[in-house]
């Protein structure tokens, strides 16, 4: 397929710049089975849960990892940290007028020193001044990372929303969005109804705003990002299929985790990196349903979707939301998008 196959207009007043005041506010485009598309509101997720169903989530947790400041020689840029890599160094996007070179010293947001020790590919190896942890940098004079297409400067209030309710372990440069749709009362009811939880880390790096730059799919080379998916997870998957309940995925973060598990019908914990990249045509594994926001065009998060529930029906589906006025991207609203494929039944596996 061609990256052009994945387009589609999109008004830019559609794009929500702010989140709304309640996160499960959100409406919901539901697309199961043969029928189309169908609006309903997030609170209705409770209802659309049976007993025995396994909510898997991404509890990663996103740090205040944008910082400015200006070279040495006077120049202003923007560090964007996209991994850490020990406790004074990480490997971070700059931008500036003129790319810096190995040893170039940098003062960030007045305080924080630093000096470029060199490149990896797209990205700077930045090491940070020792006097303290890099993290407590971050968490002193950081900025929370809103996406490049949420066009204002983050606020406080974004510290609470652009971060989920059950986000645990800091390292993510991006939200794993469609987890903000959820509150702790729309988590406690689903755990009193027998809903079950899992857990899995995947920390968001900036290359998933990244635009597929060929021209056919298959030529695309996909960023790599760090997973960790524990023996808990893998058992709750296994014993949620033999009951025949459904898995049903938060974001698309938990689909890349898990459809990177090693080889077979069976999951196994790993933790490290992963590239995989998910197009229609991929055989899914472990996911029933996707709870996940609306994509950019072109993007290889919407390539994804298409795979899961039908090329067809979420290109027709995201039409539908563009004429319905749906919300898009981070702090827009959510899909709920059933798994087109045929599964093996559990007692087949």
């Amino acid at each position: 397929m061609k990256t052009q196959d994945f387009h589609f207009d999109l008004p830019s007043e559609l794009i929500a710049q702010v989140p709304l005041e309640r996160r499960v506010d959100s409406r919901l485009l539901c697309l199961s089975g043969d029928s189309g598309p169908v609006d309903r509101q997030f609170a209705n997720v409770i209802d659309m849960l049976d007993p025995g169903d396994l909510l898997v989530l991404n509890d990663t947790r996103v740090i205040p990892a944008r910082l400015h400041g200006n070279k040495a020689s006077g120049g202003k840029l923007e560090v964007l940290i996209e991994r850490i890599t020990d406790e004074h160094r990480a490997l971070c996007h700059i931008r500036c007028s003129r790319s810096p070179k190995p040893g170039t010293r940098i003062v960030l947001e007045g305080v924080v020193e630093a000096e470029i020790l060199g490149r990896q590919g797209a990205l700077f190896d930045v090491q940070f001044d020792p006097a303290k942890p890099l993290m407590d940098w971050l968490l002193e004079y950081g900025h929370m990372p809103l996406p490049p297409y949420i066009e204002r400067s983050d606020e406080a209030s974004d510290q609470e929303r652009y971060q989920t309710v059950f986000a645990e372990k800091a390292g993510a440069v991006a939200a794993p969005t469609a987890g903000l749709h959820f509150d702790q009362d729309m988590m406690a009811a689903l755990e009193a109804k027998g809903v079950r939880i899992a857990k899995v880390t995947l920390h968001v790096g900036a290359g998933t705003f990244q635009p597929v730059k060929v021209d056919e799919i298959a030529e695309h080379t996909m960023h790599s990002e760090r997973i960790d998916v524990g023996e808990e997870t893998c058992r709750a998957i296994s014993e949620t299929r033999s009951r025949g309940g459904r898995v049903v995925a938060v974001g698309t973060t938990v689909v890349r985790s898990l459809e990177s598990l090693p080889e077979g019908d069976h999951p196994q914990p790993y933790c490290g990196e992963t590239d995989i990249f998910i197009t229609p045509g991929f055989s899914f594994r472990f996911i029933d349903v996707l709870i996940t926001n609306f994509h950019l065009p072109c993007s290889t998060l919407l390539m994804l979707v298409s795979a899961l529930g039908g090329y067809d029906k979420v290109m027709s589906a995201y039409r539908h939301a563009v004429e319905q006025r749906y919300r898009f991207f981070s702090y827009g609203d959510a899909m709920w998008v059933e798994n087109q494929s045929v599964r093996a039944k559990p007692n087949e596996i």
